[in-house]
């Protein structure tokens, strides 16, 4: 496919290029990534296009500037009105640009079907969109915290969990916001989902009084040493206070 070098971009393209940004570390936003060759294969761009233009995103990232982290200069209006846009619309992106890839390779393959928005109740249509929507989650989430429990600091990918925050089915609209998520193994997801535990505003961890008053040998050994503790902070997508308010009123035992 000839490249567009020097081209500008659609609307379309950088949909599929914020929903990568979103999913891949900043750091890795490079030319020799393969999801953004991938991406450049299928757009007919460089990658070093591909590349420059998450760094365009990133100019837009709130949480990279808190860390002092510029992203590229020369963001268009386009970029940022896509950041705006999705940032808001978390599910919205997330399956426009899924239809958007089943287009182009259906076009590949010379099909003219593209994938609809599965509607109505049907347990099939359900399944779908879970499916799209807990992919995307997974990994907005771990990137964003370099694939770490966010608690204990554990790198093992297969103990990991992107943990909702407010549970996808109570809140449908940020079933796929990252800023809905923590990045937990799963002894401390499950303290969180059970109300065990939870994160203050100050983002310190919290544990019920009945946890800590166990006389468990397990517990006082690997859970109560980070009572107190600051979370590790993530990268992008801080946690929203306001649904870790939810959850500490709601769900928390403390």
């Amino acid at each position: 496919m000839k490249s567009r070098y020097g081209t500008p971009w659609s609307r379309e393209e950088l949909i599929l290029a914020f929903e990568l940004y979103c999913r891949i570390p900043f750091q890795k936003t490079k030319t020799n990534n393969p999801e953004v060759q991938e991406l450049a294969a299928a757009l007919g761009r460089t990658p070093a296009s591909v590349a420059r233009k998450l760094g365009n995103l990133g100019a837009s990232d709130p949480r990279l500037r808190e860390q002092k982290i510029a992203g590229l200069t020369h963001a268009s209006k386009l970029d940022r009105a896509i950041w705006n846009e999705f940032s808001q619309d978390w599910n919205g992106l997330v399956w426009e640009a899924s239809k958007l890839r089943s287009s182009m390779k259906n076009m590949k393959k010379g099909h003219s079907a593209a994938l609809t928005e599965p509607s109505g109740p049907s347990e099939v249509a359900r399944t779908v969109m879970q499916r799209v929507h807990q992919a995307f989650f997974r990994s907005a989430v771990l990137s964003s915290y370099d694939h770490r429990c966010c608690v204990t600091g554990l790198a093992i990918p297969e103990c990991l969990i992107a943990s909702h925050i407010v549970p996808w089915h109570q809140d449908e609209k940020h079933r796929a916001d990252p800023t809905n998520g923590l990045c937990l193994s799963a002894t401390f997801d499950r303290l969180f989902d059970a109300g065990l535990m939870a994160i203050t505003d100050e983002l310190i961890v919290s544990f019920a009084s009945g946890l800590i008053k166990t006389n468990e040998k397990c517990a006082i050994e690997q859970i109560w040493p980070y009572s107190g503790k600051s979370i590790i902070l993530p990268r992008r997508f801080m946690p929203s206070l306001e649904r870790l308010r939810w959850h500490r009123e709601n769900v928390f035992r403390g």
